[in-house]
């Protein structure tokens, strides 16, 4: 067992004492979408490609991939980005 592997025991352990959310303890992502037009991603790490049909985001266990038409970015913030568009489908890689 790795070192990183024992860190992210202790901190879901102290998580569930605590009653923390895991994303907040575990620095996962937390992701909600709106029908197929919005999706929206906080805890990122930042954006890896951007086209119409794919945006890909940087997250602690590895990326988001958000794909569909027309995508856009609605607003990029520290710890939330805002992805607009007909979305077809959203894949962690």
């Amino acid at each position: 067992m790795s070192w990183r592997d024992i860190r992210r025991k202790i901190r879901k352990g102290m998580a569930d004492i605590l009653e923390i959310p895991g994303e907040v303890a575990l620095d996962l992502p937390k992701i909600i979408l709106v029908g197929n037009v919005q999706v929206i991603i906080e805890n990122h790490r930042g954006i890896v490609e951007y086209t119409d049909t794919l945006v890909r985001v940087l997250v602690e266990s590895g990326e988001v991939a958000v794909h569909g038409q027309d995508l856009s970015l609605r607003n990029i913030m520290q710890d939330e980005i805002c992805v607009e568009g007909v979305i077809k489908g959203v894949s962690f890689n």
